[in-house]
């Protein structure tokens, strides 16, 4: 059974990425933290269209509990393979440097750019072992242009998309893929806070994007179709830049 794993698959984004990578045939493992409510719903959604998944709770900041979830998986699935990893799980702690907490820096880098490094080395040698795997990490418009009240979280995106044209070089001829997708202001709870109808006018589309449009380009990434696209960043964010 040809397996997909989504980080942070629980809502937002990863929720449309989980929905989208089952409809392609994918059985996908849904990572979630502590929201299991919105993983089970996220589950239940894709039984409703007629795919499989499972949830697999685990903290994508911590060593431990990563190695402890996958090899356990690993262990009882051994028939199984994980051939798609989408590292989306991320999280914002704004504040101005000159104020900002040691923690809020530790904290934002810890789980987007330590959690990609410890999941993705954990799956690769399996990828790299079967010939095949396609590896997608969701980073953001300010990991490229830097926003102002995010130096950590663009500087854990900026990490990510260093990483992502980096390892792409290593594992390209052994058939997995690395690429990262971008995206603007997509309407999630991340951005549900923002003024979306001002930030809409500094868009050239005029409107925040929705995840499902982000879920597209993952899906597309994770097929045959896209095996000779390798090391890129691709922007998803209405024409801004």
């Amino acid at each position: 059974m040809k397996c997909a794993l989504v980080t942070g698959g629980s809502r937002g984004i990863g929720k449309a990425v989980s929905i989208a990578l089952a409809e392609l045939g994918h059985h996908v493992l849904i990572n979630y933290k502590s929201n299991e409510t919105e993983a089970l719903n996220t589950l239940e959604k894709i039984k409703s269209k007629g795919g499989t998944a499972e949830l697999i709770p685990f903290d994508v900041a911590d060593k431990s509990s990563v190695d402890a979830a996958l090899d356990a998986w690993m262990q009882n699935n051994a028939d199984s393979k994980i051939v798609v990893l989408v590292n989306n799980a991320g999280i914002k702690n704004d504040s101005l440097m000159m104020w900002m907490q040691e923690s809020q820096w530790k904290t934002v880098l810890d789980t987007s750019l330590n959690g990609f490094f410890y999941i993705t080395q954990k799956l690769l040698m399996p990828m790299l072992v079967n010939k095949f795997g396609r590896i997608i990490n969701i980073v953001s418009v300010s990991g490229l242009k830097g926003l102002s009240g995010q130096t950590n979280y663009s500087a854990a995106k900026a990490g990510v998309i260093g990483a992502t044209k980096a390892l792409a070089q290593e594992v390209a001829r052994k058939g997995v893929t690395v690429n990262a997708i971008a995206p603007g202001f997509i309407r999630t709870d991340m951005t549900k806070d923002m003024p979306e109808k001002d930030l809409a006018k500094t868009i050239p589309v005029q409107r925040f994007g929705e995840p499902e449009e982000v879920a597209a380009l993952v899906a597309f990434l994770a097929s045959d179709k896209a095996a000779y696209i390798t090391g890129e960043v691709i922007s998803i964010n209405g024409g801004l830049y």
